[in-house]
């Protein structure tokens, strides 16, 4: 179940669903997705489905792992992106491999703790891992080209649009627990532009750290 004909399958679904951006899906498609779920969940692994991760928290669909990406990419290469919600580290091992550096936030240490292991094993250099409020960012490395969250608070947090450059982007689901949006903001010069990109259900971004 964990074949490249298993991981092609994928790779074709995302196709079909209307992933374009080649390179994202020559990363998705090299990733060891398995090895970010349970041992017990690993058959699973290359389904367009999310999969339970602990703590309630998840490991996104493949799909909107691509979307995310590709959407934080169309403006061009990425030097410096920052990632609010580490989980599992599958999101954050899709951006090393298209960004220069990630700076990754994980509010549950336990998570973050074995994400940081994992892409450790898997020989990824260019993350630097965080354990705190994802609301909070983090402004010692700012500003970011790109921001993605993975979890989603009822409005856009202002320290993560401070911390983005001018020209950057942000890719984060918005509202409450049935009615969220996943939107594309960029910083312009003037303010901020806002695309809605589609419906969603990620959980909730909650303050503090566990």
């Amino acid at each position: 179940m964990t074949s490249q004909r298993t991981r092609e399958r994928l790779i074709r679904r995302l196709q079909q669903e209307g992933i374009r951006d080649e390179r994202v899906l020559e990363v998705m498609r090299e990733v060891p997705r398995h090895l970010f779920v349970d041992e017990a969940l690993s058959h699973r692994a290359y389904e367009d489905t999310a999969l339970p991760i602990g703590y309630s928290q998840t490991l996104s669909q493949p799909y909107i792992v691509a979307k995310m990406t590709e959407a934080l990419r169309q403006s061009g290469p990425l030097e410096k992106v920052l990632e609010i919600g580490t989980g599992s580290g599958y999101q954050t091992i899709i951006l090393s491999q298209l960004c220069s550096q990630v700076f990754s936030v994980e509010r549950i240490k336990s998570l973050q703790r074995k994400a940081e292991q994992k892409l450790r094993q898997l020989s990824v250099r260019n993350v630097r891992f965080r354990y705190g409020d994802g609301f909070e960012g983090w402004p010692g490395y700012a500003p970011y080209d790109g921001i993605i969250v993975t979890a989603a608070p009822e409005d856009v947090p202002e320290k993560l649009i401070d911390q983005l450059a001018e020209g950057g982007r942000m890719v984060i689901p918005i509202g409450q627990s049935y009615e969220q949006q996943l939107v594309l903001l960029t910083k312009t010069s003037t303010g901020i532009t806002q695309r809605m990109l589609a419906p969603v259900r990620f959980v909730p971004l909650l303050p503090g750290a566990v």
